[in-house]
């Protein structure tokens, strides 16, 4: 299969880096054209998945879409990609390293299931009780479940990156193909970042568009002032240091972990000795904050964060055209 020239064309020109492993992203490409269809669901399936490496996760759009299905009278499931199962996630039973941290958050918000393989996770959901729709936190590019919505989720400040596909570039697939996929897209940042996203890409957005705003949860906790000892993994840890900086918090170090890096003994005996040292508190992100071990999570305090989308009228338009209208809901 031949992949049209445009779907590499960057807006920018590219570096060095990203043009000599453009070979490698063009055969990543071919196979992530995926086709045929899979398990069609007798419910709605909505597709929530990030765009591109980098930034923030499909979590937090997740979380605001299953909460909006469930203000409107809808019962929802969420479905995500996991090393075993298909089970439903009980956070007073199962960890981090079982079932991964974001499914281990959104099973707080509504049941959640992980499995391998999106079908058997669908069917397996489905049959334990009765469900609305389900709602997929990634699986976009995976045929093994039938969409009706697919979401795309972008960090508006990092956008597409140089357009490229990885390791030339952010993207897992060609921007093109990605975009032809999806029926909404959600770029998440403040307005600056929204409208120069907006500007730089303009010509390839034509399908609607939601922007959001992660904003740190209230909880009671007063920031201001507050010496504290930092880390976090994840895509953009810079993120979460500075949202701290702006609730007027004092980081007296901030330690951005690698994605994958366990927390060991080692490294947490580490970090709490120099926040005694340092007379500061010890604060991570919610997701890293459910991978660490259960006597050491009550010595850290968490940031919880929530995507803010003020204008949903596309979500609404996108529900109703799959029959998911205001006030129905399982009976």
């Amino acid at each position: 299969m031949s992949l049209p020239a445009h779907w590499f064309t960057p807006p920018d020109r590219p570096g060095l880096r990203a043009r000599l492993l453009t070979p490698v992203a063009y055969l990543r490409a071919r196979r992530a054209l995926v086709v045929g269809e899979g398990w069609r669901a007798p419910v709605p399936v909505i597709s929530v998945d990030i765009l591109a490496a980098g930034g923030v996760g499909a979590l937090p759009a997740v979380l605001a879409i299953v909460g909006h299905v469930q203000r409107q009278g809808f019962a929802p499931l969420i479905l995500a990609r996991g090393g075993i199962g298909p089970l439903r996630v009980e956070p007073r039973r199962h960890g981090a390293a079982e079932v991964g941290s974001a499914a281990l958050l959104a099973a707080d918000f509504a049941p959640t299931w992980v499995a391998p393989d999106w079908g058997a996770c669908a069917r397996a959901a489905l049959a334990a009780g009765p469900a609305d729709c389900l709602v997929m936190m990634g699986g976009l590019r995976d045929p093994g479940l039938v969409k009706d919505v697919s979401i795309g989720v972008i960090d508006a400040v990092r956008g597409f990156g140089n357009g490229r596909c990885r390791p030339a570039g952010p993207l897992a697939e060609p921007l093109a193909a990605g975009l032809a996929r999806i029926d909404l897209l959600i770029p998440v940042g403040p307005r600056a970042a929204q409208e120069r996203f907006a500007e730089l890409w303009r010509a390839r957005l034509d399908m609607p568009r939601m922007s959001g705003d992660l904003q740190p949860l209230p909880t009671g906790m007063d920031w201001a002032g507050a010496r504290l000892l930092a880390f976090a993994g994840g895509e953009d840890p810079g993120l979460f240091f500075a949202t701290l900086r702006g609730l007027g918090a004092e980081p007296v170090r901030c330690e951005a972990l690698a994605t994958e890096e366990a927390y060991g003994s080692g490294l947490l005996a580490r970090l709490e000795r120099e926040a005694y040292l340092r007379a500061a508190q010890l604060v991570t992100t919610e997701e890293d904050a459910v991978r660490l071990p259960e006597a050491f999570r009550r010595r850290v305090l968490s940031l919880p964060m929530r995507l803010n989308l003020p204008d949903i009228a596309p979500l609404d338009a996108a529900l109703t055209r799959v029959g998911l209208r205001q006030g129905g809901g399982v009976s």
